[in-house]
């Protein structure tokens, strides 16, 4: 199996430049080059990943050649905007403080400092959280939280003072008002001015649990619960983590342990065991046992997952190539001129499912390595 995922990102990457990745479908369709956005830092986050347990060259090689043609000597990024405040681009940044480490270009420290002060200047609901983008003016999408507190927290830990409080308080707010008391699952997104087309008028909740909104929390939180040092901060979030896998992992499917992509709505007509999802929540599992913080048995749990995805959705192609399945490529909630993304069931089952994309393929090669881990 080792070889065979080997031989899968590799695959990618020797078909990838940073002006076109392989992985990023939506680039592809939309016929853009690439630019400093949150897929291909989930796959540059793999890769470094898979460098650090694989001891192969290739990942880190190729990743910094990436991350090279976009960040400038002074700190600055190529492509990025930030008059868009979206939290979404903050979330490649990640990769710099590894990047920094083994190469100690100071242009890395540089990019760090800056977009730690472009998330500094993100807009805020009353209640202290980011919104997710300006265009999303109040809201809060589980989506975020990945995108902007493990950036934060590294920085933190990093260059900082060692001040977590901003980041505890952004997950407490998802967790007390985004949280549905009856399962325990987390809802895509929250708008605290309660304006949004679909917003619930006394909530501020949109209508659904949506695998991938969650599977980036949960991913979130385990990346959290390992930065983080022990103490009061890092318990707390530990606990949202340990609820968060309790509920979830009594949604998976029984026979193959993925997951839906309404997560709730096993079965029902157009529902689908969705990768990326299954994938993230695969890996928060494998990675929260292995750090302690979550029973011995989640580890078994992420395993069958994980098999599950590999049987159900890993495959060879015509050309001999192995390629991943089973991705939804994209969902969101709004904005307002765009109303059929209105977090509703039909909503979610209707967007496009494909083959290769990296909010899929990074995910669950991300989960490899914690499977290689768990082996030693």
């Amino acid at each position: 199996m080792y070889e065979q995922f080997d031989r899968f990102a590799l695959g990618l990457i020797e078909r990838s430049t940073p002006e076109r990745t392989a992985w990023n479908i939506e680039k592809i369709r939309q016929g853009k080059p690439a630019d400093w956005n949150y897929i291909d830092g989930c796959m540059i986050t793999a890769l470094l990943s898979l460098a650090e347990i694989t001891g192969e060259a290739r990942y880190f090689d190729f990743s910094e050649r990436f991350i090279d043609a976009f960040v400038n000597e002074d700190g600055t990024i190529r492509t990025y905007d930030p008059e868009k405040r979206t939290l979404d681009d903050i979330n490649e940044g990640r990769v710099l403080f590894d990047l920094y480490d083994k190469t100690g270009k100071e242009k890395y420290r540089r990019a760090a400092d800056y977009l730690m002060a472009r998330l500094r200047e993100q807009p805020r609901t009353a209640e202290g959280s980011f919104w997710h983008k300006k265009i999303y003016p109040n809201q809060v999408w589980l989506d975020g939280v990945y995108m902007a507190q493990p950036f934060a927290a590294l920085y933190e830990k990093r260059f900082g003072a060692g001040d977590y409080g901003d980041i505890l308080n952004q997950v407490r707010v998802v967790r007390d008002r985004m949280r549905d008391p009856r399962t325990g699952l987390y809802y895509h997104g929250y708008d605290q001015s309660r304006a949004a087309f679909w917003a619930d008028k006394e909530t501020g909740l949109s209508k659904n649990f949506w695998l991938r909104a969650i599977g980036w929390f949960s991913v979130a939180l385990a990346d959290l619960v390992e930065i983080l040092p022990e103490g009061a901060a890092r318990d707390e979030l530990a606990a949202v983590f340990r609820g968060l896998m309790e509920s979830a992992a009594r949604c998976a499917d029984r026979e193959t342990g993925l997951y839906w992509q309404v997560v709730d709505k096993a079965g029902e007509p157009g529902n689908y065991l969705e990768t990326s999802g299954s994938s993230m929540l695969a890996y928060a599992m494998l990675k929260g046992a292995r750090l302690g913080v979550l029973p011995e048995e989640y580890a078994a749990k992420g395993q069958k997952t994980f098999d599950g995805i590999v049987k159900k959705y890993l495959s060879f192609d015509e050309d001999g190539r192995l390629e991943l399945g089973g991705i939804c490529l994209v969902a969101g909630l709004g904005p307002e001129d765009n109303r059929r993304r209105d977090g509703s069931y039909a909503y979610y089952i209707s967007e496009p499912v494909v083959k290769n994309d990296a909010k899929g393929v990074a995910p669950l090669l991300l989960c490899y390595t914690e499977v290689r881990r768990q082996v030693g």
